[in-house]
């Protein structure tokens, strides 16, 4: 997590950032406490402070209001308050994210889903779970594991970050190139809409219609509903993973052997890239075992039955040798394996002790154009004078460059491309670019006669 300090130089607010109105906050406050006890309703600074941004701590926001519901009426209530009253709501998970999708409005509820933190249910013949929206992503495989089953989703945040926010930022991880981010794992979600109204997104029955749906409620920009409830698809752990770490003198040469590998047809369980100042950054932290020589790594797992491991992990040593790839080494037992990855898992915290502040960008590039992405990214290091190590999904091309900065030196600053655009930011303020979601996400619609299901509903 960045360790930014509130300061005077902070990047130009988004709207909702401001001054709170002292007499809406006390009109909100007792139309909500006809339905909340009080301790489930923050109001006071030292208590709400804490809630003013997410992991992208660039951007902060003291909230109006907090309100920690423990009952999905309480969440009802909520909503059907702020919906009357015309007040922004923004949900919130663990804060783990880094896009700052729980930054607070000045004038709105932060509606924290903590409490709820319970496994309803895991069924193992059917192989799902049922679980609240504050359960921990890793607590999930913690509970499925006495039945050989795990989730696979695994965000680099999976010992904190929570179901609800995976569900609300689509999250991937380290296993995503093989199986899927987190829309490609959720069966089923009851949700509350913004009327206070109960919806049913999705089913726990497979290729069923309402996946479709549910494809648009986490593909959105943004979440169109509080998520109350989640059904997840669990998987049988593989009977044996072994990891593959390779390295290369070169960043280009590392990012044309991802390729080269996809171009095999090898699917690893996992494939991440770090590049020199990403080792360089983890290897005291996380003390892994990499390669501090290695202009970059990559790290490629292989799972499933002993045969099938050991039949992928030499053709993957054979390719990554073709491509240019200065050693290898493969994790001898299990301890070993989750010491490679522990490496890639910590690169965030890790950062923390090289700079006191970074900003994690998040952008997807063909596979083909890594190393001629990696090496522009080195060039604009010298231009701008900033360091920026990478740690990435290196599977399907899901860049994380952190750009190291200080925030009490205004000159190191990012900016992104809405600044360069409109510097005064009075053009759709506080919004986003509106982008597709990944064709991927769409994986389960079906069309007929030339027509896409539910056509009529908004693909931003």
């Amino acid at each position: 997590m960045t360790t930014t300090a509130p300061s005077a130089h902070a990047a130009p607010a988004p709207e909702g950032i401001g001054a709170i109105d002292r007499q809406r906050q006390l009109e909100v406050l007792q139309a909500l406490r006809a339905h909340l006890p009080e301790d489930c309703l923050l109001v006071h600074a030292e208590d709400t402070r804490p809630y003013e941004c997410d992991a992208l701590t660039m951007f902060r926001q003291v909230p109006m209001l907090v309100a920690l519901p423990r009952t999905e009426q309480q969440v009802v209530a909520i909503l059907r308050t702020c919906h009357r009253m015309q007040v922004p709501v923004v949900p919130r998970g663990a804060g783990t994210s880094l896009s700052g999708g729980a930054l607070p409005h000045a004038r709105g509820v932060l509606l924290s889903m903590a409490r709820f933190d319970r496994i309803v249910s895991i069924d193992p013949l059917a192989r799902i779970a049922v679980v609240q929206p504050g359960v921990r992503n890793l607590a999930i495989s913690e509970q499925a594991a006495r039945h050989g089953l795990f989730y696979a989703p695994d965000p680099s945040s999976q010992i904190a970050c929570t179901i609800g926010g995976n569900v609300a930022e689509n999250s991937g991880g380290v296993h995503c190139v093989k199986y899927g981010l987190t829309i490609h794992n959720v069966m089923r979600v009851r949700a509350v809409l913004s009327d206070g109204s109960i919806a049913l997104f999705g089913s726990e029955a497979l290729d069923s219609p309402g996946l479709d749906l549910l494809s648009v409620l986490i593909g959105s920009e943004g979440m169109l509903a509080v998520v109350t409830e989640v059904s997840v698809r669990l998987l049988p752990k593989p009977q044996l993973a072994r990891c593959v770490m390779a390295s290369f003198d070169d960043v280009e040469t590392a990012g044309n052997a991802v390729a080269a590998l996809i171009g095999a047809g090898i699917i690893p369980a996992g494939l991440e890239m770090m590049d020199r100042a990403a080792v360089a950054m983890v290897e005291p932290f996380a003390q892994a075992g990499y390669d501090l020589g290695a202009a970059a790594i990559l790290l490629c797992e292989s799972d499933g039955t002993p045969e099938e491991v050991a039949d992928e992990v030499e053709r993957m040593e054979q390719v990554l040798r073709q491509a240019g790839a200065t050693g290898l080494s493969v994790s001898r037992d299990e301890a070993e394996r989750l010491k490679f990855w522990a490496g890639r898992k910590n690169a965030f915290p890790a950062a923390g002790r090289v700079s006191p502040d970074y900003y994690c960008t998040d952008g997807t590039i063909p596979r083909k154009r890594l190393g001629e992405v990696l090496k522009a990214i080195t060039a604009m290091e010298s231009k701008y004078g900033l360091r920026c190590p990478n740690v990435f999904h290196a599977g399907d091309g899901n860049l994380h460059p952190l750009v190291l900065y200080d925030a009490s030196d205004p000159d190191s600053l990012a900016f992104g491309v809405r600044k360069a655009f409109d510097p005064a930011a009075i053009l759709n303020p506080g919004k986003a670019i509106p982008t597709l979601p990944r064709c991927a996400e769409y994986g389960r619609m079906h069309v007929r006669a030339g027509e896409q299901r539910f056509a009529d509903l908004p693909r931003f």
